[in-house]
C-alpha cells in the first residue's frame, strides 16, 4: 500500500545558506579528524 507524497500540505524548503553552514559545521571537524588520523597512521606505518 503506497501513501501519497502530499496530503494537502505544502513542502517546505531549507535555504541554501543554512545548508552550507550546517555542512561547514560538520565538514571542518570531520576533515581535521581525518587529517589527524592519516598523519598518525602514516607515522605508525610509514616510519
Amino acid at each position: 500500500m503506497s501513501t501519497p507524497v502530499s496530503q494537502g500540505r505544502q513542502a517546505s524548503s531549507t535555504p541554501a545558506g543554512i545548508i552550507a553552514v550546517a555542512w561547514t559545521l560538520v565538514g571542518v571537524p570531520l576533515a581535521y579528524g581525518l587529517y589527524q588520523t592519516i598523519k598518525t597512521a602514516s607515522s605508525l606505518f610509514g616510519g
